[in-house]
């Protein structure tokens, strides 16, 4: 799901960057240098997030914070300022209006997406786009998909929350023990050989048409996310 983010900011050269950057990272970008705009912007239709300056034009960045978080719509509209305020008491003041997160200039863009993913996966968990690859796999793990070699493969519950762990960690050796603990929970009654079962299903499953084992079996240690893995 692409994200809807207004960027207000009225340096010209810095907002061309931003855009290049979220737009590059699938984000739908709406953009303008003035306060009073921005306003009309959120209101015509409610971003997802909002990038904030702290001077531009018409009405400044703090006054149009307090507006979008008086307004009904974009209360809870996750707002990141962005400033060369870097004072304390500057920054203490934006994140009381309501700002959610404070960026101060210079700021390098690739900080800058970070900080606007982990906003987005704290406040709005479906729209931070969280997937997982590894080799030809990739897991859409807010859509609750799986893929390889682009082709969907289904997966039950316990087989997802199986390969997400060892996607979590490529190439790590888990025993049966610690996989019950990770992916079935501590307090669980499971008996260990239970994960040789679902390991079976998993690979079932994501070996289809041949494809490589990318499961390796570690004797007596467990198993591993490997792509040179071998059954």
């Amino acid at each position: 799901m692409r994200a809807d983010m207004l960027l207000v900011e009225d340096d010209a050269a810095l907002a061309e960057l931003l855009i290049y950057n979220f737009e590059r990272e699938d984000f739908t970008v709406r953009h303008t240098p003035d306060g009073e705009e921005a306003l009309l912007l959120a209101r015509e239709s409610t971003p997802d997030i909002v990038l904030l300056d702290w001077m531009v034009e018409s009405l400044s960045g703090i006054e149009v914070c307090r507006r979008l978080r008086r307004a009904t719509d974009t209360a809870n509209v996750p707002i990141i300022m962005l400033t060369a305020r870097g004072e304390e008491e500057d920054r203490v003041r934006g994140l009381e209006t309501g700002a959610d997160d404070y960026v101060t200039k210079p700021f390098s863009p690739r900080e800058l997406v970070a900080r606007v993913g982990a906003v987005l996966r704290r406040v709005r968990p479906a729209l931070a786009g969280e997937t997982l690859s590894y080799a030809d796999i990739e897991m859409d793990t807010v859509g609750h998909k799986v893929k390889r070699g682009g082709e969907i493969v289904p997966l039950g519950p316990t087989e997802f929350r199986l390969l997400k762990h060892f996607l979590e960690h490529p190439g790590w050796v888990f025993s049966r023990e610690r996989l019950l603990d990770s992916v079935w929970g501590r307090d669980s009654e499971i008996e260990p050989r239970t994960v040789d079962v679902h390991i079976r299903r998993l690979r079932k499953a994501i070996n289809v048409g041949g494809r490589s084992d990318i499961i390796r079996t570690v004797r007596s240690a467990g198993y591993a996310l490997d792509s040179e893995g071998a059954a």
